[in-house]
């Protein structure tokens, strides 16, 4: 018998799934439509040509890596689409076209690939490429039109103490990055991965309300009183509802166990609540998302559930020979 009819069994048990990781990433960009047709929408042109850049760029990348590589392609399994749409709907509208080429190039190459592919980065590539465009591209990433002008976005007024319309931060009549404006457009993508049992309440819920505790403990403690409109702007505004819903949700950089899903979401929530309320950037979820990822390992370590049953190994006594 020939190596190739030789088949490879492993120990029971043995369980069948028609969920792979390409139907899983193909609802994810599906589900991600609303909130980068309406960037379209709002943006222009523009918008559109920096999604299908950056997803061109993440697509293109993965393939000649794995090529060059001499590993098997994997761009069919739609990671590399996901991460390329998150990234777009993570810039400004007016940025230069090279801008998502190199973040999209650092996504994956950097990021993803060099630390063994789909399932082993430590944390999310399109927020990893997001940071990294922040620290080379300061001006370009904080540049938010709105009508053909460059306008301050409402958690950047918020903090410079000025008021904000909330409605239209649900409905994304506001200044921002492509995805992030309409809160609207990302709680429907939203419902359609939890319907559709791809993702579930525990991270992104625990992100939110340990979000929203946080803020509201720290407008008390500064004399503030409970002021609803602020925390309704706080939880409108910014990449809050993508970060929660798509972007801690990642099943390769979020935790596995039960508690951990809860322990992470509130460790989100907190650290959201630090770098908006006490840091220099109105924003905060890309950092705090980055944070969390670095920890979900000993958040795993901590949270695994022992094994039931396991009988130490008794020591053998040794006979001692009598002289």
């Amino acid at each position: 018998m020939s190596d190739n009819n030789l088949r490879r069994v492993s120990s029971n048990p043995h369980v069948r799934s028609a969920v792979t990781t390409s139907n899983i990433m193909f609802w994810v960009v599906i589900s991600l439509l609303p909130s980068a047709g309406y960037g379209v929408y709002r943006f222009g042109s523009n918008a559109l040509i920096i999604l299908l850049l950056s997803v061109a760029t993440t697509v293109v990348t993965e393939f000649l890596y794995e090529k060059l590589m001499k590993k098997p392609v994997t761009i069919g399994d739609f990671s590399a689409v996901v991460t390329g749409l998150l990234l777009g709907m993570n810039l400004p509208s007016t940025v230069v076209w090279y801008v998502p080429v190199l973040g999209g190039i650092f996504a994956i190459i950097v990021v993803k690939m060099l630390f063994g592919g789909l399932g082993q980065n430590f944390m999310n590539p399109a927020l990893g490429a997001r940071c990294f465009l922040l620290i080379s591209f300061p001006a370009a990433m904080t540049n938010f039109p709105l009508d053909a002008v460059s306008t301050a976005t409402p958690l950047a007024m918020i903090k410079n103490g000025e008021p904000v319309n909330v409605l239209n931060m649900v409905t994304g009549n506001i200044s921002g990055t492509i995805g992030e404006t309409s809160m609207i457009a990302i709680v429907i993508g939203a419902c359609i991965l939890i319907l559709l049992g791809i993702i579930d309440l525990r991270i992104p819920g625990s992100y939110i309300v340990s979000f929203a505790v946080f803020v509201v403990i720290v407008q008390l403690f500064r004399g503030n009183g409970f002021n609803p409109a602020y925390l309704s702007a706080q939880l409108a505004g910014g990449g809050l509802m993508l970060g929660a819903f798509f972007m801690a949700t990642d099943y390769v950089t979020s935790p596995i166990t039960s508690s951990g899903k809860y322990i992470y979401g509130i460790f989100l929530g907190i650290m959201t609540g630090v770098f908006r309320m006490f840091g220099t950037s109105a924003e905060g979820v890309s950092y705090a998302i980055i944070l969390g990822n670095l920890l979900v390992p000993l958040i795993e370590k901590w949270t695994l559930p022992r094994a039931f049953g396991i009988r130490k190994p008794v020591k053998e006594k040794k006979e001692v020979q009598k002289a």
